[in-house]
């Protein structure tokens, strides 16, 4: 049976589906390329940490997530730590989400 996937996978799919009998064909992707699979990739992320039911899938879900975040930094020449930095430094402007404030409307 052949199935087409053509999505970005982590670096040991392929080992792991031979060691499962298949025979993977995959390609490396251009620089362009790669890019535009990360952002495909990251649209599949976040639609299966909506689906994770449980708090044991959502961190799975979340730690792909986190994966991918750091995939992408390195993609753009950031480290995760560059990342997390910036992510404080925005934090201490305008605040995190602990609060859970939903902005409904603004009249000026």
């Amino acid at each position: 049976m052949e199935k087409t996937y053509n999505k970005l996978v982590r670096d040991n799919i392929p080992e792991i589906i031979e060691k499962n009998g298949g025979k993977p064909f995959f390609r490396e992707l251009n620089e362009q390329e790669y890019w535009e699979y990360l952002l495909k990739k990251d649209e599949e992320e976040l639609q299966e940490v909506k689906e994770a039911f449980s708090r044991e899938e959502r961190k799975e879900e979340l730690a792909d997530k986190l994966e991918l975040l750091i995939a992408m930094a390195s993609y753009n020449g950031f480290s995760l730590q560059d990342i997390i930095n910036e992510a404080n430094i925005k934090k201490s402007k305008n605040g995190g989400f602990e609060k859970r404030l939903l902005l409904e409307k603004v009249i000026e």
